[in-house]
């Protein structure tokens, strides 16, 4: 006997299906871009069917945000990393001219 309900995963394609005129008429440079949320979306399609919303795109969107969120995180993490070694480094230089005049009166 079969299943009566669709997997939240055909779900998902079908609704990947139904935005395919829209990501045709995408710009070439935005199309993978739409690609990569549809991934977003599948990498929680297990938590997404769990939760068996009469709505699969609410899920499939909650899920986008998610791997957004995460990338934000990411980002801020490295942006702070990145501003650590500059201070460090700038602080280095700022004091490398110091260090080379003779402290004298002239």
């Amino acid at each position: 006997m079969g299943r009566t309900n669709p997997t939240y995963r055909d779900a998902l394609r079908a609704i990947e299906e139904r935005w395919a005129e829209f990501r045709r008429a995408l710009r070439r440079r935005d199309q993978p871009r739409f690609d990569r949320l549809f991934e977003y979306a599948r990498e929680h399609a297990d938590a997404s069917g769990l939760l068996n919303h009469q709505n699969p795109l609410l899920p499939a969107l909650l899920s986008i945000d998610l791997e957004q969120e995460a990338r934000l995180d990411d980002h801020e993490e490295r942006l702070e990393e990145l501003e650590q070694r500059l201070s460090e480094t700038g602080g280095e230089q700022q004091q490398s001219p110091a260090e080379g005049t003779t402290g004298g009166v002239e």
